[in-house]
């Protein structure tokens, strides 16, 4: 008789691609808007629409893995960044959240050694983070009368300058959703400066081996 963990695993193989399939709609619906203030309002309701109707199939999801898992709670407490998942409407910045799905199936699929799988990982994250970090400054600032980050160029220039922890300080979010933003995306810049130094540094490791292995 398979485990209750089992099936929890077995559920998550299953759902994995659909809630997928389900992060790029909504990335879509929430882009698309922010990409083009002066759309249809009947495309804009539908879009919002769209967005609400993914965030209900992510609850779903994992009200599912929460029955389905033994003992509940730990495995509440085990899977909190869900929590976030479901939280993150009450900001609509913090929405893009959901897109967390595209660097679990990225970590799932990379192959290859272990530097290889950190960097591909890496380098799919630092993509993501400045494409959606660009996204949701723009929607938190854009609104704002003393805002200088107004147009989508300038949202990805900062969120360039930001993951990379350069800051040049040229363009820099006013309103508090922006700095949060802002603070999300400073630590994801370290993290991944932080990891691309690791995998440097193993990768001249590995490389040394071998050449003494290759003398021995």
């Amino acid at each position: 008789m398979p485990s209750e963990q089992s099936r929890v695993e077995r559920w998550e193989d299953t759902s994995e691609v659909p809630l997928l399939l389900l992060a790029a709609a909504f990335l879509v619906a929430y882009a698309w808007p922010v990409l083009d203030p002066r759309m249809d309002h009947t495309l804009d309701d539908v879009l919002t629409a769209a967005s609400w109707a993914v965030w209900t199939a992510f609850a779903l999801d994992f009200c599912i893995r929460i029955w389905l898992a033994e003992p509940r709670g730990h495995y509440v407490v085990r899977h909190w960044y869900d929590v976030v998942l479901i939280a993150a409407p009450m900001l609509r910045p913090l929405r893009l959240l959901r897109l967390l799905a595209f660097a679990r199936i990225l970590n799932r699929s990379a192959v290859g050694g272990l530097a290889g799988r950190v960097a591909i990982y890496v380098s799919g994250v630092a993509m993501m983070s400045v494409g959606l970090g660009a996204l949701a400054v723009l929607d938190a600032e854009r609104s704002s009368p003393d805002a200088n980050i107004k147009t989508a160029g300038d949202a990805l220039w900062w969120a360039c300058t930001t993951v990379t922890t350069v800051g040049y300080g040229d363009r820099y979010p006013v309103t508090t959703q922006g700095r949060i933003i802002a603070v999300v995306l400073m630590l994801v810049g370290i993290a991944v400066l932080g990891s691309l130094t690791a995998i440097i540094a193993a990768w001249l490791v590995e490389n040394v081996q071998q050449k003494d292995e290759t003398r021995e």
